[in-house]
């Protein structure tokens, strides 16, 4: 065999490879898609009259409307905006300003409070249950989130991932992620970030199964949430 046919043997492998590759990439999109519409779709219908009996309780609880809609940044740099059952008082952006310099300062880094003031009782208790959610099966089902992916962000989180910003945006946001089946709220921020990009790095169908799983068992174990 010559020198050409040697560089032809090994240009076709190549380009071989890249197909094989761009296949599995693309069959995985189809699967995860799927999986998304089934499960979503069956959760919703299954889980009905527990939505109404949770949207009930924020009711009696305080005042306000059930659900709390956020604006988000989706796949791509898409604006989206997130479900959620409501779990904070109703001038909840207000007391922000109450907030004291530790408060401020916690809020500031990672966006959230430990000990937040202006969660209700029964927030408290969708937000360690993570119950909260419940309601982005809805944004599964419009294809805006999937089951697994990183946690979509607000314009202030994305600019900390600096010049990895595409890279994390490249893959569709999720309901859970690798950074919350380890550690969620136990976690710097910068432990998520790293996180988070390590899944866009790698993920796959069997990474996304591990991480459904073992968000469940979190959930039921109570790891990490606040």
């Amino acid at each position: 065999m010559n020198i050409s046919q040697t560089e032809i043997t090994i240009e076709d492998s190549i380009e071989e490879n890249i197909n094989n590759i761009e296949d599995t990439k693309r069959n995985y999109k189809i699967i995860k898609r799927a999986l998304d519409i089934i499960i979503s779709g069956v959760g919703l219908v299954i889980l009905f009259l527990f939505l109404l009996v949770i949207a009930l309780a924020i009711k009696i609880d305080s005042k306000g409307p059930v659900l709390f809609k956020h604006k988000r940044i989706g796949k791509g740099g898409k604006i989206i905006y997130i479900y959620k059952y409501r779990t904070m008082l109703p001038n909840a952006e207000e007391m922000i300003k109450e907030f004291n310099d530790d408060q401020l300062k916690e809020f500031k880094e990672n966006y959230k409070l430990k000990k937040d003031p202006r969660i209700t009782r029964v927030g408290k208790f969708l937000r360690k249950t993570s119950l909260d959610e419940l309601p982005q099966l809805i944004n599964i089902l419009k294809g805006e989130l999937s089951i697994v992916g990183p946690r979509p962000v607000i314009q202030e989180e994305l600019d900390r991932y600096g010049e990895n910003a595409d890279k994390f945006l490249s893959v569709m946001p999720g309901l859970t992620g690798y950074w919350q089946a380890n550690g969620r709220s136990l976690t710097t921020y910068e432990q998520r970030m790293k996180m988070e990009l390590y899944y866009v790095e790698n993920c796959t169908l069997l990474l996304d199964i591990k991480i459904f799983f073992k968000t469940i068992f979190i959930v039921f174990k109570k790891e990490g949430a606040i």
